[in-house]
C-alpha cells in the first residue's frame, strides 16, 4: 500500500519540474560522459578488436563499465571467456535498475525490449531525480538517445583514429571509464553496508591483479557484496537473540491513560461504539 501510494504521489503533475529544466539536466548527463566513448574506441582498437568489433560492443552492449572491463581484460592478455564473464556481472546491475525503472515509467510492452537498452547507470540516475512520471520520462529519453548517439559516434572516431594517437598505455586513456563509473558511483554510497562492499571491492580487485589472470580480479571482487551481507545479517541476530529487555506492560506501569488490550477493553469512538 504504501509503495502503491508512492508511486501515485510520483505520477502526479503537480510539483512537476519544467520540461526544460528536465531536458537541460539529461543533455549534460549525456553529454559529459558520451564523450568518454572517444576513450573506448581507442582502449578497444588498442587491445586488438577491429574497427567494427569495437562499434558493435557499443551499439549492442551499450554499458560502458563492461565494455571497458572487457577490452582491459583482452588488453592484458586475459582469456576471452573470462573477460566476458567479468563484463557480463557488471551488466548484471543493469537488470535491477530495470526492475524500479518499469515502476516508474509504465511503458507500453511493445516499447520495453527498446527502453530496455537504455537502462544504464546515467538513464537510471536522471530518471530517478524527477518528481512525475512525464518528468521520469523526458528524463530517461533525452538522457538515452543523447548518450547513445554520442557514446556511438565518439566510439568510432576513437577506434578510427587510434593509429593516429599511437601507444594508448602512454595517454592513459584507458582509466577515463572507469574513472567516470567511479565518479557516478560514488555520491550513491550512502550507507556504512554500501561503503563497506565498495571498499572490499576495491581491495579485492586490485590486490588480486598481480596473482590472477586478467579479469579474474573483477569476478572476485563480486564477492564482497554477499559478504558483507552476511556479516551484516549476522551482527544483526545478534542484537536481536538476547532477552527481551523492554518494561513489561502491567498496570503499574501502563496506569489508567494506557489500558491493556483485552476484550473488556477494547478502543471505543466517540460514539461510545466499540470499533
Amino acid at each position: 500500500m504504501a509503495e502503491q501510494t508512492a508511486l501515485a504521489d510520483r505520477t502526479s503533475e503537480e510539483g512537476g519540474k519544467p520540461d526544460a529544466a528536465v531536458v537541460r539536466d539529461a543533455l549534460g548527463v549525456g553529454v559529459a560522459v558520451g564523450l568518454s566513448g572517444f576513450a573506448f574506441g581507442v582502449t578497444s582498437a588498442g587491445s586488438g578488436l577491429s574497427l567494427l568489433q569495437t562499434c558493435a560492443l557499443s551499439l549492442l552492449v551499450f554499458t560502458g563499465a563492461s565494455q571497458f572491463a572487457l577490452v582491459g581484460a583482452l588488453a592484458a592478455g586475459g582469456n576471452p571467456l573470462t573477460a566476458a564473464a567479468g563484463a557480463f556481472f557488471l551488466g548484471v546491475r543493469n537488470a535491477f535498475y530495470g526492475l524500479r525503472l518499469s515502476q516508474l515509467l509504465a511503458l507500453p510492452r511493445a516499447v520495453r525490449p527498446f527502453a530496455a537498452q537504455w537502462v544504464i547507470d546515467e538513464t537510471t540516475a536522471v530518471a530517478l531525480a524527477q518528481p512525475t512520471r512525464r518528468s521520469v520520462r523526458l528524463g530517461f529519453t533525452v538522457t538515452g538517445l543523447s548518450l547513445y548517439l554520442l557514446w556511438n559516434l565518439t566510439t568510432l572516431l576513437g577506434a578510427a583514429g587510434a593509429e593516429a594517437i599511437g601507444d594508448t598505455d602512454k595517454w592513459g586513456l584507458d582509466a577515463a571509464g572507469p574513472a567516470v563509473f567511479l565518479a557516478l558511483l560514488a555520491p550513491m554510497l550512502k550507507t556504512t553496508t554500501e561503503r563497506a562492499v565498495a571498499g572490499i571491492a576495491v581491495l579485492l580487485g586490485l590486490g588480486l591483479l598481480p596473482v590472477l589472470p586478467a579479469g579474474v580480479p573483477v569476478l572476485v571482487a563480486a564477492l564482497a557484496a554477499p559478504a558483507v551481507l552476511y556479516v551484516t545479517g549476522r551482527n544483526r541476530g545478534r542484537t536481536g537473540d538476547g532477552p527481551d529487555t523492554r518494561t513489561p506492560r502491567t498496570a503499574s506501569t501502563t496506569g489508567p491513560e494506557a489500558p491493556a488490550d483485552g476484550p473488556d477493553n477494547a478502543p471505543h469512538d466517540a460514539s461510545g461504539e466499540d470499533r
